[in-house]
C-alpha cells in the first residue's frame, strides 16, 4: 500500500518500526486468530445495540406510554446520545493512559450485564434513560477499547481485511439483534438480559485468547495530566483529513439511524404490511436482508478498496447507494420498497463502514493517542446512532405526525444527509 506523498519523503527505517500514516508503529504481522475475535466482538457489540435500539426499548417505552411513544423514545435517546457521546472519548483516553485495551475490553463487557439487568427491571421513562445511559458508558468502555486493537495490532497492509472483519460484525449483529429482540417481545427484561451476557461472553473470549503487551507509549500518556488530555479531544477535529473524515461519518450514520431508529413505529404506523406479518416480525424479516447485503458489501469494499488503494472513491459511492436506498420508501411506502430498501441499504453502509474504517486508520492524528482520537472518532458513530431517534421524532412530528408525512419526510432528510456524507470525503488529502 502507497504511503502518503508527506510520508514517501522520510528516509527508510526499520520495517519493524516504520511509522503508519497516522504515525503508529506498523506491525510486522497481524495476530493469529485475531480478525475472527474481532469480528466476534464488534458482533455483540452490535447486536446489543440494535437488539436494544430497534426492538427492545421502543417496545419497553410503548408499554409504559403508548400515547407519546414517538416523543417519549426521543427524549430517552436525546439524553443517552448526549451523555454516550461526551463519555466515549473519556472511554479511550482511559485505555491509552493505561497503555492496554484487554482490561477495559474486558470490564465493559462484564459490567454490560448488569447495566442490561437494570435497564430490563425499570418502569418509568426516567429510569429507562437512566439505566440506558449506564449502558451506553459501559458499551463505550468496550466500544472505545476494541476499536484500537486494530491500530495497535494490524499491519497497514491488512487494514483493509481487517476492516472488513470489523465491518461484519454490523450485518451479522444487527441481524442477531432484531431476531433475538422479536424472540424476546414478550419478556423484554430477559432479552435485555440475554444481550448482556453475549457481549459479556465475547468479552472473556477476546482477552483471553488475543494477549496483548502493554503499548510503548503508556508511560508517557500516563505522564500527562487528565485535564491536558481533555483539552486534547477536540484539538484531534483540527487535524484537516480526521475533521472531514469525522462529518462524513456522522451524517451517513445520521441518516441511516434517523429512519433504523423508527423502524418499528414506521412499520406499525406508516407501511401497510402483509396479511399475517406483525410489525416484530417484519424487523426480523427486514434486517436478515439487510445483513446479507451488508456481509457482501464490507468483505468486496475493503478487499478492493486494498487491492486498488482507492478508499475515498469507495466511500463516496456508497455514500450515494445508501442516499438511492432512503430515497425508495419515500416515494413508495409499501412493504414491497421497505425490502428494496433493507437490500440497497445494507449494500451501501456495509461497504461504507468497511472502507471508512481502514481510511481513518491512516489518517489518525497521534502516534500515542490512538484510542484517544478513534474515540473522539467514535463520537461521529455512537452519538449520531443514538441521537437519531431524538432527531426523528422532531422531523416526524413537525411534519404531520405519524398519520401524516412525517416517515415520508424522515426517509428524505435521511437520504439528503447521506448524500452530504458523501461530499465530506472530497476534502481529505492523505489517502486516495
Amino acid at each position: 500500500m502507497a504511503l502518503s506523498a508527506r510520508q514517501e519523503q522520510i528516509p527508510p527505517q526499520d520495517p519493524a518500526s516504520s511509522p503508519t500514516e497516522s504515525g503508529h508503529q506498523d506491525p510486522q504481522r497481524t495476530p493469529r486468530g485475531l480478525l475472527p475475535l474481532l469480528m466476534l466482538g464488534n458482533t455483540a457489540m452490535f447486536t446489543l445495540y440494535i437488539g436494544v435500539g430497534g426492538v427492545l426499548l421502543p417496545l419497553q417505552i410503548e408499554q409504559i406510554d403508548k400515547a407519546d411513544k414517538v416523543a417519549m423514545l426521543g427524549l430517552v435517546s436525546g439524553v443517552s446520545a448526549v451523555f454516550a457521546t461526551l463519555f466515549n472519548p473519556v472511554a479511550g483516553a482511559l485505555s491509552d493512559r493505561s497503555g492496554r485495551r484487554n482490561p477495559w475490553i474486558l470490564g465493559g463487557g462484564i459490567a454490560a450485564v448488569g447495566a442490561m439487568a437494570l435497564l430490563g427491571g425499570v418502569k418509568t421513562v426516567l429510569l429507562v434513560t437512566i439505566a440506558w445511559c449506564l449502558g451506553q458508558a459501559v458499551m463505550n468502555v468496550f466500544q472505545a477499547a476494541i476499536t484500537s486493537v486494530v491500530p495497535d495490532r494490524v499491519p497497514l497492509s491488512a487494514r483493509g481485511k481487517a476492516s472488513a472483519a470489523v465491518g461484519l460484525g454490523m450485518p451479522i449483529g444487527s441481524t442477531a439483534g432484531a431476531l433475538l429482540g422479536s424472540a424476546f417481545a414478550d419478556h423484554i427484561g430477559t432479552g435485555y438480559l440475554v444481550l448482556g451476557l453475549f457481549v459479556a461472553l465475547s468479552a472473556v473470549l477476546f482477552t483471553s485468547l488475543a494477549r496483548e503487551k502493554p503499548l510503548p507509549s503508556a508511560e508517557r500518556a500516563g505522564q500527562v495530566p487528565l485535564k491536558k488530555q481533555f483539552a486534547a479531544f477536540l484539538g484531534a477535529l483540527r487535524h484537516h483529513d480526521f475533521r472531514w473524515a469525522f462529518i462524513g461519518r456522522a451524517l451517513l450514520v445520521l441518516g441511516y439511524f434517523c429512519v433504523f431508529g423508527y423502524q418499528l413505529y414506521i412499520l406499525q404506523d406508516h407501511i401497510e404490511l402483509p396479511s399475517g406479518i406483525e410489525p416484530e416480525d417484519a424487523v426480523a424479516i427486514l434486517t436478515p436482508i439487510n445483513a446479507v447485503a451488508m456481509a457482501a458489501s464490507t468483505i468486496v469494499g475493503g478487499l478492493l478498496s486494498d487491492r486498488l488503494n482507492r478508499r475515498k472513491l469507495f466511500v463516496a459511492l456508497s455514500a450515494v447507494i445508501s442516499a438511492v436506498a432512503l430515497a425508495v420508501p419515500a416515494v413508495s411506502p409499501t412493504w414491497t420498497a421497505m425490502l428494496v430498501f433493507a437490500a440497497l441499504n445494507g449494500l451501501g453502509f456495509g461497504c461504507f463502514m468497511a472502507v471508512d474504517n481502514a481510511l481513518v486508520s491512516m489518517i489518525l492524528p497521534s502516534a500515542d493517542d490512538a484510542a484517544r482520537d478513534l474515540g473522539v472518532l467514535n463520537m461521529a458513530q455512537a452519538g449520531p446512532q443514538i441521537l437519531a431517534p431524538f432527531v426523528a421524532s422532531v422531523i416526524v412530528s413537525l411534519c404531520g405526525g405519524s398519520d401524516g408525512g412525517g416517515y415520508t419526510a424522515l426517509f428524505v432528510v435521511g437520504a439528503g444527509l447521506s448524500l452530504l456524507g458523501a461530499l465530506s470525503v472530497r476534502p481529505i488529502r492523505g489517502v486516495r
